[in-house]
């Protein structure tokens, strides 16, 4: 009987965390965290909720926080010694107000790694994030899928 039992509450395990929306599972990490990385990562959240209004939260990679809209706006993940808020199209953003400091190098994305004790430029992250969703929805609004490409007529 001892089998089932451990099975039950295995199972039992899976389908609590299998049935909890991306939004819940956000909710939980802040709360894990319990320290400046959580209030950081909750601000955040806020911020981008008010810049975008219509955006969905994802839970991927197996624990990364993910904001969409018409495509992945931004991640929020935490480190021992940082928030970390990459940007999948940050190198194809305007920063007039320098926020990234990460990631700088690459071609495509760029970061901005909040420190313990760092204020947020609140007017300037919710421009770059509205700057994101704009990029996001022109891409998206100017490209059609293949199927709905008109073909050539033959001769």
């Amino acid at each position: 009987m001892k089998k089932a039992t451990t099975t039950k509450a295995k199972t039992a395990s899976k389908e609590a965390k299998g049935d909890r929306s991306p939004s819940q599972q956000i909710d939980a990490r802040i709360k894990e965290l319990g320290d400046w990385r959580g209030e950081m990562l909750a601000r955040v959240r806020k911020l981008i909720k008010q810049a975008d209004p219509e955006v969905v939260e994802e839970w991927k990679w197996r624990g990364v926080p993910v904001w969409e809209h018409a495509g992945i706006i931004c991640t929020g993940e935490t480190y021992k010694a940082v928030v970390k808020m990459t940007f999948a199209r940050g190198a194809a953003l305007e920063d007039p107000s320098g926020l990234f400091n990460s990631s700088l190098e690459g071609n495509t994305r760029r970061a901005i790694d909040f420190h313990e004790g760092d204020k947020i430029d609140e007017k300037a992250l919710q421009a770059l994030i509205r700057a994101a969703v704009a990029l996001n929805t022109s891409v998206r609004a100017t490209v059609r899928p293949v199927s709905s490409r008109k073909k050539p007529k033959s001769a």
